[in-house]
C-alpha cells in the first residue's frame, strides 16, 4: 500500500468543521411503505374469505421496494445539501467556501436578476423541485445557485459562513476531531490527626 493520498482527497479541506446546514435528498422510510401496503393486503387476505395471493404480493412488494431504493439513493445522491463552516455539498457536487466571491440577497422586487437564470450548482441542470435558489458569484466570475428547501435558513448560514471564511476565520469545532483532554482531578486536601486534641 503507498502513502500517497488520491488526487480527490487533497483537494477537500482536511478539517471541514461543524456542520450548519443539512437536508437529505429523500428519506430511508419511504422504501417501505410499498412492503407494509402488500403486508397489510396479504393481512386482509388471510383474515378475509377468498385466496391468498402470496406470490403476487410477494412480487409486488420487491418491485415496489426496489423502485422506492433506487429512488431514494438517487435523491440522496443529487439533492441532498451539505453545509460545512468550509465546504458546501449540492448533491454529488462539493466546493469550497473560499470559491464564492459573493452571494445574492433574496430578490424581492418584479425585476429578473442575472443569477436567477444561472444554473444550478451540482449535477443537476436547474434548482430541483420543492427547492429554491441563492444566488451565488464564484471567483471565476460564472453565476450559479445554490439551493435548499429552507432557503432562508440556509442563506443564512450560507451568508454566515462565507464572512467567517472571508475574515480568515477557521472552523470552531477544529479541535473537536480530537479527543478533549480529561481535566486533572483535584485531590482533597491531606487529613492530619488530632495532635492539639490531648
Amino acid at each position: 500500500m503507498s502513502d500517497e493520498t488520491p488526487d480527490h482527497e487533497a483537494e477537500t479541506p482536511e478539517v471541514e468543521g461543524e456542520v450548519l446546514f443539512y437536508e437529505p435528498g429523500g428519506s430511508w422510510w419511504v422504501v417501505s411503505i410499498g412492503p407494509l401496503l402488500c403486508l397489510a393486503l396479504l393481512i386482509v387476505e388471510i383474515f378475509g374469505e377468498g385466496k391468498v395471493h402470496w406470490l403476487a404480493l410477494l412480487i409486488f412488494a420487491a418491485v415496489i421496494g426496489g423502485f422506492s431504493l433506487i429512488q431514494v439513493y438517487a435523491a440522496r445522491s443529487h439533492v441532498t445539501v451539505r453545509l460545512t463552516e468550509t465546504t458546501l455539498r449540492q448533491g454529488a457536487q462539493t466546493i469550497a467556501l473560499d470559491e464564492i466571491d459573493e452571494i445574492f440577497p433574496q430578490n424581492n422586487s418584479p425585476e429578473h436578476q442575472k443569477w436567477e437564470s444561472a444554473p444550478a450548482l451540482g449535477e443537476l441542470t436547474a434548482v430541483p423541485r420543492r427547492r429554491k435558489g441563492v444566488g451565488i458569484q464564484l471567483r471565476s466570475g460564472r453565476l450559479a445557485q445554490a439551493w435548499a428547501r429552507d432557503v432562508d435558513h440556509f442563506r443564512s448560514e450560507l451568508t454566515q459562513a462565507h464572512q467567517a471564511i472571508a475574515l480568515g476565520l477557521g472552523p470552531k469545532k477544529s479541535s473537536s476531531l480530537q479527543k478533549p483532554k480529561p481535566k486533572p482531578k483535584k485531590s482533597p486536601p491531606p487529613v492530619h490527626g488530632d495532635e492539639d486534641s490531648s
